[in-house]
């Protein structure tokens, strides 16, 4: 859309372009091809464009897409450059793209690791339970060994939680 923009098209002429070349990218059936399509059919109903990409953004739900519409809103009214606006939003979305691509590439491995490790204590007992049976009367069948067993369980909770929350970084 950017280059179309530049290439001196009106933003609505410049929409329907990218419809096109969205088509190319992503075949008929693209979503996002579809919603650029919407938007197109949306403007060519006399709905102004701020409006139609307010809807957009809402259902996309992304905070990107919220943040393009209301600086383009803006824009508008004052009668700013929405090449450089569009050509810097897009740019910003890239970078934002590429630095979570290469946040999952690098805990991938970590995130493995991190299941892995959860999923272990559950084989432990399985084992032990088959290999010694009767060894987990005492922590299981007395009082003191059900509070412990459950103090146990709330700690491996925790870190479940916490091994989630550190391996989850936000962009």
């Amino acid at each position: 859309m950017a280059a179309n923009l530049s290439a001196g098209y009106s933003f609505e002429n410049a929409l329907a372009n990218s419809v096109r070349e969205l088509e190319l990218v992503f075949g008929q059936k693209g979503m996002i091809r579809d919603e650029f399509a919407l938007m197109v059919h949306q403007i060519q109903m006399n709905r102004p464009a701020e409006q139609v990409l307010f809807e957009f953004a809402r259902r996309s739900g992304l905070e990107d897409v919220r943040n393009f519409a209301q600086v383009f809103n803006a824009a508008r009214r004052s009668g700013g450059d929405l090449v450089a606006i569009i050509s810097h939003t897009a740019g910003v979305i890239r970078d934002k793209a590429q630095v979570k691509e290469e946040i999952a590439n690098m805990t991938a491995a970590k995130k493995l690791e991190q299941r892995i490790m959860n999923l272990i204590p559950f084989f432990l007992i399985v084992y032990i339970d088959k290999a010694s049976p009767g060894f987990f009367d005492m922590m299981y069948g007395t009082v003191v060994g059900r509070i412990l067993m459950t103090i146990c369980l709330g700690v491996y909770g925790i870190a479940f939680w916490l091994s989630k929350r550190i391996l989850d970084i936000p962009v």
